[in-house]
């Protein structure tokens, strides 16, 4: 960040994280933005947008959907698996399906390019109004066996890396973020599977088992993660389990 972003970032406290491959755009968002007091990060693929967001934290995102490294829709759900930062999403798609699917997938708004600036600083301001503080980067977990980071998809046991699945680290994520909070059964299967799934119990308790092997955990004596009957499941930490 410049230091004119950390001047402007000390006038207005919020951040704006921009993620978009065309140079000309970003420097059209940056400098429109600094004119109005915002501070800006500025992320040319997806995989430096996430990494930003999860070391300096954002209070709102602007993305765009075309990006050369992986499509946005796919930045939005590896962002969703542990930030609720509000997401502005840029694209050329403007279909209803393809806004249904933007919001499903993560987005709380989009504006259809090309687009005006102030547009777009209006949808950024009516998240921002109502905003909690910022991210302060994606949670990370150690209690000296398992080692945890969500950002970069690490998790080690024991000083080894594990390999787990997309479905693994998604589960195992959703719980960490929300550790010693007991998160529903119906809503982990709407996260994990979709808004069809929700009474599909079976498909949670075979993925559960699988993590818990991996993690080392027993289901009748857990150390992680722990199930209420029927309810749901919390993941527990170390301040919680001494």
């Amino acid at each position: 960040m410049t230091d004119a972003s950390d001047a402007a970032s000390a006038r207005t406290g919020h951040r704006v994280l921009v993620i978009d491959d065309e140079p000309q755009i970003r420097k059209f968002i940056d400098i429109s933005l600094r004119s109005q007091g915002y501070a800006t990060l500025l992320a040319e693929n997806g995989q430096q947008g996430l990494g930003l967001l999860a070391s300096k934290g954002a209070d709102i995102v602007v993305l765009d959907l075309g990006l050369p490294d992986m499509d946005g829709r796919d930045v939005l759900k590896e962002l969703r698996q542990w930030s609720r930062v509000p997401v502005v999403v840029l694209t050329v798609r403007s279909s209803e399906d393809e806004k249904v699917a933007l919001l499903d997938a993560g987005a709380n708004d989009y504006v259809t390019k090309p687009f005006g600036i102030a547009e777009l600083m209006a949808r950024m301001r009516a998240f921002l109004r109502n905003a909690a503080p910022a991210d302060d980067g994606a949670p990370n977990y150690d209690d000296g066996t398992l080692r945890i980071d969500l950002a970069r998809r690490e998790v080690h046991l024991d000083g080894q890396a594990l390999a787990l699945t997309r479905k693994e680290f998604a589960l195992l994520s959703i719980l960490v973020r929300q550790s010693d909070r007991l998160i529903t059964q119906s809503q982990l299967l709407r996260e994990m599977w979709g808004p069809t799934h929700t009474e599909d119990a079976h498909y949670l308790r075979v993925l559960v088992a699988k993590l818990r092997h991996k993690l080392g955990d027993v289901a009748a004596a857990p150390r992680y993660i722990v199930t209420e009957p029927g309810v749901g499941l919390k993941f527990v930490s170390e301040r919680a389990a001494g």
